[in-house]
């Protein structure tokens, strides 16, 4: 197997002749490995990497912004309480009229390996339901359902993999009938792979002598990838106006919560973004803040601890608006973003990699020797007409799964619980009482709130063994 002249002519342009070394000795099956990921890189792009990774900068703090930097306003979704409810009355029924006329999408992101919770294979295949058992893909895509169900309408979902996740993900979803979705209104789309530097040479380091060190672009990689599968025409052909879009690893998520998509649609804004009231400084999520109309998202590791703790007069965090990841779209804001190619600038992160090297002997680095890239999806937040927010109460909105069984946050244990007062709390509302330490389950295909309960069980039940409540299947 030969190289194609271009794909040679870019290794010359770029300084990347290195990566060739072990060439001449690959069997065909290597060489043709190789060839493929030199194939699949964004040559057209790849000065921006170099640049970026020359430039040094790796990105903290812009301590000019938060100078004049405050919380943005974020009313609280209801979730249940009446009396909000009633106040949002026209909020809801804006959103409840987008999803009976079909106008609202989703976007899964669903890259991540379950390596670090043990699991083999996607994240979205690990066992959650505290009593079903069922996979996250299982949860998220029967809530989508639900939707279904209720509004008559499907809600249209791309979901994003990467490399790692693509070929299990499509084989898992296929062996579920797609967790009771219609194949035809699921999209699955690839994010794109960056080649990890030396930081020394800027050379791309070899993982094997027929593989480079990759590593996937980051949830920012949504926009160009989905511009590459052709997913705004996708999402346009079936009617959507709006995208939300959502981590896979949160099963009590509330992506296209009827008040939040109104909230967005009222507030006529590119992007709204749902929130958590973050009350201790330490705590592990990034920061959403406005200055001078610009609103953008901070990276918890990039604000300094004077400022992570800083109070206002009212007792609360400067700082307290916790982004969790859960973002609507305007689908023509995303198109046009996506034509823009520096809307996403890459972030720079010193790593340490293991490579091979020019003897071909493994190295596992103690100390960062390379530097990685990535995109953040966030980095629209500041180029958008109009940006909103919504708070979410974790209890009702909020578990990620993150870490190992065992671990003192969330983890497999910490999130099942949190199910579970999520169901509670919702059995309770329609008049079903639960035993104490009892576990109980919502069906994610069949029950979205109280309202599906009721239509479940007749109010005065009292459940006294675990159960999931709700006649579907999850998938």
């Amino acid at each position: 197997m030969e190289l194609d002249k271009p794909i040679i002519d870019a290794i010359e342009r770029t300084g990347q002749r290195d990566v060739l070394r072990f060439w001449p000795s690959l069997p065909e099956e290597g060489r043709g490995r190789l060839a493929a990921q030199l194939r699949a890189i964004d040559w057209e792009g790849f000065d921006e990497l170099l640049a970026t990774a020359r430039s040094g900068r790796v990105d903290g703090c812009d301590m000019t912004f938060l100078e004049h930097a405050v919380s943005p306003a974020a009313p609280r979704l209801s979730a249940g309480d009446a009396v909000a409810a009633a106040r949002a009355s026209a909020t809801i029924a804006a959103g409840e009229a987008a999803l009976a006329a079909g106008r609202a999408g989703a976007i899964l992101v669903a890259g991540g390996q379950g390596t670090r919770l043990k699991c083999t294979g996607p994240k979205g295949v690990y066992p959650i339901g505290p009593v079903s058992h069922a996979s996250l893909f299982q949860i998220l895509l029967g809530g989508l359902s639900a939707i279904r169900r209720r509004y008559g309408r499907a809600v249209p979902l791309a979901i994003m993999t990467s490399s790692a996740t693509d070929a299990d993900t499509r084989a898992y979803l296929e062996a579920h009938r797609f967790c009771g979705l219609d194949p035809s209104q699921v999209m699955i789309f690839r994010q794109a792979d960056l080649p990890a530097l030396a930081a020394d040479s800027l050379t791309m380091l070899l993982d094997a002598p027929d593989r480079i060190a990759m590593a996937p672009d980051g949830h920012g990689g949504m926009l160009r990838a989905l511009a590459a599968a052709d997913g705004f025409a996708w999402f346009e052909a079936r009617g959507v106006d709006l995208v939300a879009s959502f981590q896979v690893d949160n099963p009590i998520a509330r992506p296209l919560d009827p008040e939040f998509l109104g909230t967005h649609l009222l507030a006529d804004a590119d992007i709204t973004t749902q929130v958590i009231e973050k009350t201790a400084p330490a705590e592990r999520v990034g920061v959403v803040a406005v200055a001078d109309g610009t609103t953008r998202v901070v990276e918890y590791s990039d604000l300094p601890e004077s400022l992570a703790r800083e109070r206002s007069a009212d007792g609360g965090l400067r700082f307290r608006a916790g982004s969790i990841a859960i973002h609507c779209f305007r689908l023509g804001f995303l198109a046009e973003a996506a034509a823009t190619r520096a809307a996403l600038p890459l972030h720079l992160a010193r790593k340490a990699v293991p490579f091979v090297d020019g003897d071909g002997a493994r190295v596992h680095p103690t100390a960062p020797n390379a530097v990685k890239f990535e995109r953040f999806i966030f980095d629209l937040f500041p180029i958008a007409r109009r940006v909103s927010c919504v708070g979410v109460d974790p209890s009702d909105g909020f578990a990620p799964l993150k870490n190992p069984p065992g671990s003192e946050s969330d983890g497999p244990e910490q999130v099942r619980r949190a199910m579970v007062a999520v169901a509670r709390k919702r059995l309770g509302r329609a008049g079903i009482t639960v035993a104490d330490g009892i576990d109980v389950e919502l069906d994610a295909a069949t029950i979205l709130d109280e309202r599906d309960v009721r239509g479940a069980l007749a109010s005065g039940t009292r459940i006294e063994s675990p159960c999931v409540v709700g006649s579907g299947r999850l998938g």
